[in-house]
C-alpha cells in the first residue's frame, strides 16, 4: 500500500488543531507549535500513527470481522457513509442509538422488523391493511432504515470501531470500552487520547481532512479483505490439488505387478544402510517441517473481545495458538495484559479458553452462536 506523504496531508489541512484555550494536556505529545491562538498537530506522528492504524485494521478485516464507522457530525457524514459502503462495512451516520452495542439484541429486533415489513411488501400481507395502518407501517420503515439501514448485515457484535470526533460520540467510545471493542479514532487537540486504542491525530472538522484520512483507512480495510479472499482461494485450490496427486499413486500402486517365486532374484541385496538413512532422515525432516507449519501462530482476535494489541502480547508470551490459549488460565492472561499496557488492565478474559477451545476444536459455527448471544464475551 502507497504510504501517504505529509505534503498531502498538509495540504488537506490535517495539520489544523483547535483554539489553544480548548485543548487537552494530554495530547500535547502530538503538538507541533502554537500559531495564533491554535495547536497546529505534528504531521509526523500523524503519519506514523496512521500507518498502525492502517495495519491493525487490515488485520482485523482479513480474519473477516466487521469493523463499525462512526460519524454524526455533519462534514463527516456523507464522507463515512461513501467510503464505509464501498468496502461494505456497517456505519452509523445518524444519531448514535444508546445500547448499539450494549443493548445489542434489541437493536437486531429493530432490523429484524424492518426486514418483515419488507416481507409483508412482497407477499401482499401490505396491501390488507387500511390506509391508515399503511401509512404508519411507511413511515416506520423510513425510520428504521434511516436509523438502521447501514447496520442491516451486521447480524453481531463489530470486531472494531472507528470513530471521527470522540468527543462528539462519547456515548459510542463508553460503549465500546463496557465491550472490550477496539477503538480507532481521529483525535483532534481537543479530544483525550487514553480513551482510544489507536488514534489517528488530526484535524476532525473540515471535510478535505476527514476524507484523506478515510481513503486510507478504507484502503487498508479493502487490502485486508482481499487477502482474506485470495487465503480463501488458495485453500480451496491446495484441496483440490491433494487429491488429483491422491488418485494416480493409487493407480500405480495397482498396476505395478508383484514379483512372481520363479523371477526371485537369490542373489544377496547390495549394502544400502546409508541410502537408508538418508531416506530417514529426509522423512524425519519432513515431518519436523510439517508439525512447525501446524504450530503457526492462529489469528487470536477472533475471538470476542481480543484485539490486536492484546492478541500481540499474548503471543509475546507465547500463548499464540487457540490451543494454547484454551489451556491457558484466566488471573495468568490478566497478568500479561496488565504488563504489557495499563490500557488492557480492563479486559476480561475470563471466556477466552471457552471460546478458544470452540476455535481449536473447529466448532466456528459453535463460537459465532456463543458470540452472538454473549455481550462483548463476557458470560
Amino acid at each position: 500500500m502507497a504510504r501517504v506523504e505529509v505534503k498531502q496531508l498538509l495540504e488537506a489541512g490535517v495539520h489544523f488543531g483547535h483554539l489553544t484555550r480548548k485543548w487537552n494536556p494530554n495530547m500535547a505529545p502530538y503538538i507541533y507549535m502554537e500559531r495564533n491562538g491554535i495547536h497546529v498537530i505534528n504531521l509526523y506522528k500523524t503519519v506514523a500513527k496512521l500507518d498502525e492504524t492502517n495495519e491493525a485494521l487490515s488485520k482485523i478485516a482479513a480474519s473477516g470481522r466487521k469493523i463499525l464507522f462512526v460519524a454524526t457530525k455533519k462534514q463527516a457524514k456523507d464522507i463515512v457513509a461513501e467510503k464505509a459502503a464501498k468496502v461494505n462495512m456497517p456505519y452509523i451516520t445518524e444519531r448514535w442509538p444508546g445500547g448499539m452495542l450494549t443493548n445489542f439484541v434489541t437493536i437486531r429486533k429493530a432490523v429484524k422488523k424492518m426486514a418483515s415489513i419488507d416481507r409483508m411488501k412482497k407477499d401482499g400481507t401490505f396491501l390488507t391493511l387500511s390506509k391508515k395502518e399503511r401509512l404508519q407501517v411507511d413511515r416506520l420503515r423510513a425510520k428504521l432504515e434511516k436509523n438502521l439501514g447501514s447496520i442491516s448485515e451486521m447480524t453481531r457484535l463489530p470486531g472494531a470501531l472507528f470513530i471521527v470526533d470522540t468527543m462528539r460520540e462519547h456515548i459510542a467510545v463508553k460503549e465500546a470500552q463496557k465491550l472490550n471493542i477496539p477503538i480507532f479514532a481521529m483525535v483532534d487537540t481537543n479530544c483525550d487520547p487514553r480513551d482510544v486504542d489507536y488514534l489517528i491525530p488530526s484535524n476532525d472538522d473540515a471535510s478535505k481532512s476527514i476524507d484523506i484520512i478515510m481513503t486510507e483507512v478504507t484502503n487498508a480495510v479493502a487490502e485486508g479483505l482481499a487477502e482474506r479472499k485470495s487465503e480463501k482461494g488458495d485453500a480451496a485450490e491446495g484441496k483440490s490439488d491433494d487429491k488429483k496427486e491422491k488418485a494416480p499413486k493409487k493407480k500405480e500402486a495397482a498396476d505395478t505387478p508383484a514379483p512372481s517365486p520363479e523371477k526371485v532374484d537369490t542373489k544377496p541385496a547390495p549394502v544400502v544402510a546409508k541410502a537408508t538413512n538418508v531416506e530417514a532422515e529426509v522423512e524425519a525432516t519432513e515431518e519436523a517441517v510439517a508439525k512447525k507449519a501446524k504450530v503457526e501462530a492462529d489469528d487470536l482476535t477472533k475471538v470476542e473481545g481480543i484485539g490486536p494489541k492484546a492478541a500481540e502480547a499474548l503471543a509475546a508470551a507465547g500463548i499464540a495458538t487457540f490451543a494454547d490459549l484454551s489451556k491457558g488460565d484466566a488471573e495468568k492472561i490478566k497478568e500479561i495484559l496488565t504488563e504489557a499496557s495499563s490500557r488492557m488492565a480492563h479486559l476480561d478474559p475470563t471466556s477466552w479458553p471457552k471460546q478458544a477451545k470452540m476455535a481449536a476444536d473447529g466448532k466456528w459455527d459453535e463460537l459465532k452462536e456463543w458470540q452472538d448471544n454473549t455481550k462483548g464475551g463476557v458470560e
